[in-house]
């Protein structure tokens, strides 16, 4: 099996799984004050401090979560609550976040009667912050929260997270990024990014599933999504799930000290990846930015090719991938990022994304070059009847 969905979820790193299974060994509740208890918690302020480490933010701004999707929520959903008065209800997003934030800012539209501003993009799938800038000067008193993730989880292009928290910041708008993707396979700073608040999840990059963080600023509040022990500053209750917080420490310190090196080494496997499928498929679309892109996406359109069927083909050679993002895969819809990138409906439902990891090999490559054409040629067939 060539599996090429790691943008979906990756294997566990050896040394993230042996740190959850040496802490699961343990016992002890984080929120205790024996000795035990006392054991977890600094397991857990260890890990706070590992993971603020090599992301450029401070322990405290470190709070830990079930997922990257809860994190997403909290971050839009609190930052929004805690802002938003009588004039000021104004969301800003842009047209192709991942359903975690598009979906959490329609809910508060739709039940909470807040503004919501989309940014558009350009045909890249890159926001334009010249827009941006524009939509500040007329109505930064109405924004409550900016969020526009950091790498798209689609087609892999590289917001400008650093220029659009420079243009809020004189107007005091906090701006969250998703940039769940891009932790482990780009340099992620926190800092230096000017943002406010920052999501992340294990099982993009070698941690636990059910795992994640909410990089926060200490000067940026937010209403709680959960109320219970008071745990994380009192932002997110819940029993602390600390062989998962071990495991996730574990991981980003590995993905975030070896990104360099990584990221050269897995562009090099997209680059021929690419030109053996333009090769191969003379009218495939490269989709998403060439330059400013995760190094381990490669995002095509295959034009007389529904995307499913395409998927399914190659799944019975052995060749796993995706038609999008997985958290919305089985409904045939066109990609909701595409159709902002200005393409076609039908090209937009005859997308796959080819996302490599830490495992993946030239042989993962040689098997996806194998059997596309003879998966492209039956696609295409099946679309005519």
């Amino acid at each position: 099996m060539a599996y090429l969905d790691h943008a979906a979820t990756t294997p566990m790193l050896p040394q993230a799984l042996d740190a959850y299974m040496r802490t699961a060994r343990a016992l002890g509740n984080a929120s205790s004050l024996h000795g035990s208890g006392r054991t977890a918690r600094r397991t857990v302020e260890e890990a706070r401090e590992r993971i603020a480490e090599v992301l450029g933010a401070k322990p405290g701004e470190v709070i830990f979560t079930g997922s990257g999707t809860e994190a997403d929520n909290l971050a839009v959903k609190g930052v929004h609550w805690e802002r938003r008065t009588g004039a000021r209800n104004r969301i800003v997003t842009t047209a192709i976040e991942h359903h975690a934030v598009a979906d959490a800012v329609a809910w508060l539209g739709d039940h909470e009667r807040a503004d919501v501003t989309e940014l558009p993009v350009d045909k890249l799938g890159r926001v334009d912050t010249a827009v941006l800038a524009g939509l500040l000067d007329e109505h930064a008193a109405e924004i409550t929260v900016i969020t526009c993730m950091w790498a798209n989880n689609e087609v892999g292009t590289l917001q400008p997270i650093e220029a659009m928290a420079a243009l809020a910041a004189p107007h005091g708008i906090p701006v969250h990024t998703d940039a769940i993707q891009a932790v482990g396979h780009v340099p992620v700073d926190f800092a230096a990014s000017g943002a406010a608040a920052l999501a992340l999840s294990g099982h993009k990059l070698g941690g636990p599933t059910g795992t994640g963080a909410l990089l926060l600023r200490r000067d940026v509040k937010a209403v709680p999504l959960l109320h219970g022990g008071g745990q994380e500053r009192e932002i997110r209750s819940g029993t602390l799930d600390v062989p998962g917080i071990a495991a996730l420490a574990e991981a980003v310190l590995h993905a975030a000290r070896t990104q360099q090196t990584e990221a050269q080494r897995l562009a090099v496997l997209r680059d021929d990846l690419v030109a053996r499928i333009r090769e191969a498929v003379p009218d495939a679309i490269y989709n998403g930015d060439p330059e400013l892109r995760l190094p381990g996406n490669a995002h095509f359109s295959f034009p007389g090719c529904e995307g499913d069927a395409l998927l399914m083909l190659l799944d019975a050679s052995g060749v796993e991938c995706a038609t999008g993002s997985a958290c919305s895969a089985g409904i045939a819809q066109p990609s909701h990022v595409l159709l902002a990138m200005g393409a076609a409906p039908d090209d937009a439902r005859s997308s796959l994304r080819f996302t490599l990891g830490w495992p993946t090999t030239k042989a993962d490559v040689d098997a996806l070059v194998a059997a596309l054409p003879e998966a492209v040629r039956r696609a295409k067939t099946a679309g005519l009847t």
